[in-house]
């Protein structure tokens, strides 16, 4: 998972979109407890955002460069399918890269 540490390389900000209470934000939730710590110990710097709002569809975003963003939906989505998410979003930034 050498990906993890190439966030804030590839990556401006990350935010995560979740509902509080809601069943469908559930595995979002349950990503963001485990994996946050792991992610900010590698990425001090990376602005990873945790924005909850009740009723909310669970979401990744990822900002680039030159304000370019990428969402992922997470709803149905277990929590390897949301790490799959992130990985997917942290490699797109790759090609962004001027």
């Amino acid at each position: 998972m050498a990906w993890r540490a190439q966030l804030s390389k590839n990556l401006k900000e990350l935010r995560v979109l979740i509902c509080q209470t809601s069943p469908a934000s559930a595995e979002a939730r349950a990503f963001v407890e485990k994996n946050y710590k792991d992610l900010k110990t590698l990425n001090p710097k990376l602005p990873i955002l945790i924005r909850e709002s009740r009723g909310i569809e669970p979401q990744l975003w990822a900002r680039y460069d030159f304000g370019i963003e990428k969402g992922v939906r997470l709803h149905g989505m277990n929590e390897s399918q949301i790490s799959k998410a992130l990985e997917d979003l942290v490699k797109a930034g790759e090609g962004l890269k001027a």
